[in-house]
């Protein structure tokens, strides 16, 4: 299974190293680069992101108690999966003398050897891009509803370019300076400054849902399934484009798109993490994150649609990532001790993961090139 008498990499066995790699601990025990409070900010702003605006997209599309049901059981699994990990990761470590797991990549090295490795990094780095695309389209269809809503053209063009290419291309300078940054801790302060502006967001929408309750007794509005009660089939992919105009709607808007705006390089960081450690050696590389910045915002520009892509990344990649590779990882290094009720309930999760992700990956692409009314 690739086993060596470390904890192993893309080069066969894990080595100290030199430079920050992906197989280095976010958290060292040699020196504090962070304190617990920048762990927090950052850890909380990767988790809180912009699938949360789809949600209400996601139950227009399932019905609210297919909808709920699936996010009760991405849930559990979630977490169920996540032990996973840790209990394959101890066994290791107790079976085999594994000392340097520090990572998923190297987990998947330990029990496929490169393969496995790979596999690894080449979901984390789909996964996160594609997080990453879909922060750039909320900000740049957010900004241009905002901005250009009140516009007679259907498709109003800004310098020549339409609204949508307009705002990602202006981000764009600004994201290389941001993502030039090469420490997570760094990155801690804009990462609190994005938790206050999403938790601020989060408040106002919640707030004024409360309101339209009290005063107009609908039926309730909230962020997730109980917004598509209030808006019914008329719920957008982006649920804050339900708001209208009027000021608040586009401070509640322009808030989510800094909190996106700055969470940008957060998300990216994994995915530098791997190909630099491919591509030089973990050595920081700005030109190399500059050329991966600049093919997230040209993927950005020809996507249309935010919750379709969402779908399809989560589909396509989140299933295999979340699911399948944990249940494999754990079947294939503890398939001596699993009973067969383990035995059976790892395997289930390996092949159903495997077909909702085909299907999901196939469904999602047919929503994204199908023709809109």
């Amino acid at each position: 299974m690739g086993f060596e008498k470390e904890a192993s990499s893309s080069s066969h066995v894990l080595h100290v190293p030199r430079f920050p790699r992906e197989d280095t601990p976010l958290l060292s025990k040699s020196r504090h680069l962070s304190s617990q409070s920048k762990t927090f900010a950052n850890v909380f702003i990767a988790i809180v992101g912009s699938g949360v605006l789809g949600l209400p997209y996601t139950f227009k599309r399932t019905g609210w108690v297919m909808g709920t049901f699936t996010l009760v059981s991405v849930a559990f699994l979630t977490y169920y999966c996540m032990m996973l990990l840790v209990h394959t990761r101890r066994r290791l470590e107790s079976r085999h003398g594994f000392s340097k797991i520090a990572s998923f990549g190297d987990l998947g090295f330990a029990v496929c050897g490169p393969v496995g490795r790979f596999a690894v990094d080449i979901m984390i780095v789909l996964s996160q891009a594609g997080f990453c695309i879909s922060y750039l389209i909320f900000i740049a269809n957010t900004l241009a509803y905002v901005f250009n809503y009140s516009s007679p053209d259907l498709k109003p063009r800004i310098l020549g370019f339409s609204a949508k290419s307009f705002y990602i291309w202006g981000c764009f300078p600004f994201q290389l300076g941001l993502n030039s940054i090469p420490s997570l801790t760094h990155l801690a302060p804009l990462s609190i400054f994005a938790d206050i502006v999403d938790i601020g967001a989060m408040g106002v929408v919640m707030v004024e849902d409360v309101l339209i309750f009290l005063n107009q007794r609908p039926v309730l509005q909230a962020f997730g399934g109980f917004s598509m009660f209030f808006y019914g089939l008329d719920t957008r992919d982006i649920i804050t484009t339900n708001f209208g105009t009027g000021l608040l709607s586009s401070l509640v808007q322009l808030g989510l798109s800094v909190n996106l705006f700055f969470t940008f390089p957060l998300m990216m960081n994994p995915v530098y993490e791997v190909v630099e450690r491919r591509f030089c050696e973990g050595r920081y590389c700005v030109w190399l994150r500059w050329a991966v910045v600049l093919v997230v915002s040209l993927v950005a520009l020809l996507v249309p649609n935010f919750a379709d892509f969402l779908a399809l990344v989560g589909s396509s990649v989140c299933i295999v990532l979340g699911f399948v590779l944990p249940a494999l990882f754990h079947l294939m290094v503890q398939k001596e001790e699993l009973g067969w009720k383990g035995f059976v309930l790892n395997g289930a999760i390996v092949v159903l993961g495997l077909i909702l992700s085909v299907s999901g990956t196939w469904s999602s692409l047919l929503e994204i090139f199908s023709p809109k009314a």
